[in-house]
């Protein structure tokens, strides 16, 4: 690649990349460590919710946020790219800064929610901003960069929020607020709106022609198929995220690994571990970011001869099988080559769900088509958070069959609240039981198999790249926009 390529964007397209980094910073350092936040005992700063609070929450809220851009878009066509943009980081940064404060569990719903509506605001100006700042030459690198900066945006965030997560849980929510402020900067001092198509209608009516355009598009039964059945695999990714770091904080004990780091270096012990002697969970995820900026142009250059769809549903058969083995052991060791399979599945398929939404829009639609990719992201975001609250808190939350085997064997402890953590359960449990606490959470996952689990995330992505390929072999190989 000619270093001369990367003198053809516009200051604009820098500083557009550049606020991505930062709101993706801020987004990850916050989204990777929410679960944990939410769910974690009280006595440790976090705020105790059940799993399926924290499902609701994180299911709604996040679904939200994927759909409501069919609306912000509009809205910034009709009041200016950097109105909005200024709009977007005030209430992120005024959302970051209130949610750290906040304790009700409907007070940090509101919160959770006001904040995705800044990023709804912000997602729809971002992209649009690159699109325009970059022409047919040099947007695929300009693109490029744009994806690699989501991607260091989301392997920095979650490696600076939870080394600050040891010292106060307020520092993720202050830190994720300076970072969007930051945007304010760039935008005010730094930022050339790009020409956009001058919109005389009212703002109501460019929002209810943007969700008219939505159902326009969704008339197309197998367009409206495919979006349906790719909810499935959003279902099975975002349990990334969802699920799988409660699962690695109350089943696996990464001690191990901490050790084996200070065994090679104290120093690399002490930048990826705790005071405590573990590997906080966001941490060991975090590999997945890092697997895509050192992978992804390799993977994007292989399956660039496959078909789209073809390479959907082997990516989504390999992401399938990684997912399953993340919750199959509880080896801290052994989540690092399954999180890596994972992520070669996420790589070959994710970008070209919309690359195959591009191929079979009619060619006079395909803006309208691209502009419904958002929608099975907003889909698996509502049932991935279903699977990670109720089912996965009568599947395999510790605390929940911590209580069942103790009905069964007659024990009762006082119900968690403000004055009994789940901390001081699981130790009042341990003496209770002969136990310490390592051995209890053995005994719990040796006789109730909480990562059976994996049997349902595993199965919901295999049957989504089933239903694709009787898709395609049943419904589009005849059709004209076969691809």
């Amino acid at each position: 690649m000619k270093t001369g390529v990367f003198s053809h964007f516009p200051r604009t397209f820098w500083v557009a990349n550049t606020m991505e980094l930062f709101e993706r910073w801020a987004w990850y350092g916050l989204f990777n460590v929410l679960a944990i936040y939410l769910t974690a005992s009280r006595d440790t700063g976090a705020l105790g919710f059940s799993q399926e609070e924290k499902g609701t929450m994180m299911g709604l809220v996040s679904a939200l946020l994927y759909f409501l851009p069919v609306i912000t878009g509009s809205i910034a066509d009709k009041l200016g790219y950097k109105k909005v943009l200024l709009l977007s980081f005030g209430i992120l940064s005024t959302g970051y800064l209130v949610m750290g404060h906040l304790t009700d569990y409907s007070l940090v719903f509101a919160a959770f929610f006001y904040i995705a509506v800044g990023g709804a605001l912000f997602k729809p100006v971002i992209s649009a901003t690159i699109a325009k700042t970059t022409n047919k030459d040099n947007s695929s690198i300009g693109f490029g960069i744009f994806y690699m900066m989501v991607n260091l945006g989301a392997m920095i965030g979650p490696f600076v929020a939870s080394k600050l997560r040891e010292t106060s849980w307020n520092y993720v929510f202050y830190l994720s607020a300076a970072i969007i402020a930051l945007n304010f900067v760039l935008v005010l001092f730094f930022y050339k709106e790009p020409p956009r198509e001058k919109n005389d209608s009212k703002l109501w009516a460019s929002i209810v022609q943007a969700i008219k355009n939505i159902f326009i598009a969704l008339r197309d039964f197998r367009f409206f198929l495919f979006l349906l059945l790719i909810i499935g695999f959003w279902s099975m990714y975002f349990q990334l995220f969802y699920t799988l770091p409660v699962f690695i904080d109350q089943w696996i004990d990464t001690r191990n690994l901490y050790q084996w780091m200070a065994d090679i270096s104290p120093v690399l012990a002490n930048i990826f571990g705790t005071p405590q002697g573990t590997v906080n969970p966001e941490m060991i995820l975090n590999v997945d970011a890092l697997y895509i900026v050192v992978f992804q142009v390799i993977v994007s250059s292989i399956v660039m001869r496959l078909r789209p769809i073809n390479a959907m549903i082997v990516g989504i058969v390999i992401a399938s099988v990684g997912i399953g083995l993340t919750f199959m052991f509880n080896n801290a060791f052994f989540l690092f080559f399954s999180i890596l399979i994972f992520a070669f599945g996420e790589m070959a398929s994710s970008p070209k769900i919309t690359e195959y939404i591009g191929r079979i829009a009619p060619r006079d639609k395909v803006g309208l088509y691209m502009g419904c990719s958002f929608l099975p992201m907003s889909g698996g975001n509502f049932f991935a958070g279903l699977l990670s609250g109720p089912v996965y808190g009568s599947w395999s939350d510790k605390v929940f069959l911590l209580r069942q085997d103790m009905a069964a064997k007659g024990i009762s402890m006082p119900e968690i609240s403000e004055s009994f953590t789940q901390n001081e359960l699981f130790f009042e449990a341990a003496r209770a039981y002969n136990m310490t606490v390592p051995e209890l959470t053995n005994y719990l996952w040796d006789t109730y198999n909480p990562a059976d689990i994996w049997w349902l995330f595993t199965g919901i992505g295999l049957v989504t790249a089933i239903l694709l390929f009787a898709f395609d072999r049943l419904l589009m190989r005849n059709s004209k926009r076969f691809v």
